[in-house]
């Protein structure tokens, strides 16, 4: 839904910065055959707009199509949809989009996951986490009850990093069971000092959901985590 409320608010959501950003010399230039400043405003509108299609993935549309729609709007022309038949259009297309996605996801994640298990020091858990000591700490393991601080650095398969604790310059603090399932087998192994690399699949991640806008539907996940200590 909160896509559909981005589509719904196009220019709006991505404002005039990111027109700026993206085209300032393309609408410096174009403004300058405009024939009024209403002129202007409207191709900078139409910018914006694009833009955050864009952004928002939307591959396949007819531009006559969407300037239509504005027109219909501004004219108060009757509209060939109303709003929930037009919203349930856009809420279809986005979950097709994000099957399709989902499904390719997983599977290059099982592809993956099925040639990294045969890699040296690689180990493989009953529940399919894979994990890769990179060094050994002698301090406790944590227990599921308690609170740990770890430094880590979170990728998906193809190396993009989607967060990390050490570009922050700061550990995050947790509870062990406040984290995706693979965390939270692989904490419960690591005595404190260890630093380990975790490839876990999407079932232990964030599943069919998916998190934020980097992290899609079935992504299997990559970590460096590095246990530090289990705190009070």
């Amino acid at each position: 839904m909160k896509k559909i409320i981005l589509a719904g608010t196009l220019a709006f959501a991505i404002g005039f910065s990111a027109c700026e950003q993206k085209s300032s010399e393309g609408t410096e230039q174009s403004s300058n055959t405009m024939d009024n400043s209403l002129d202007s405003l409207s191709y900078s509108f139409g910018i914006s707009i694009g833009n955050n299609l864009k952004q928002n993935e939307i591959e396949e549309l007819n531009p006559d199509m969407v300037a239509k729609g504005i027109a219909d709007v501004y004219s108060d022309a009757p509209a060939a949809m109303s709003m929930e038949e037009s919203q349930g259009i856009i809420q279809a297309y986005y979950e097709t989009k994000a099957n399709q996605k989902g499904a390719a996801n997983s599977e290059k994640g099982k592809a993956f996951l099925s040639e990294n298990s045969q890699k040296e020091g690689v180990q493989t858990t009953q529940s399919g986490l894979q994990y890769e000591v990179l060094s050994e700490g002698d301090g406790n393991m944590p227990k599921i009850t308690d609170k740990v601080s770890v430094h880590y650095r979170g990728t998906l398969i193809d190396g993009t990093v989607f967060d990390s604790s050490y570009e922050r310059g700061e550990p995050a603090s947790f509870p062990v069971n406040g984290v995706i399932p693979g965390w939270i087998e692989a904490l419960q192994m690591m005595p404190v000092g260890s630093k380990w690399k975790l490839y876990i699949p999407s079932e232990l991640a964030y599943g069919e959901r998916g998190a934020g806008r980097m992290i899609g539907p079935n992504e299997t996940l990559i970590f460096e985590v590095e246990l530090l200590s289990i705190d009070e």
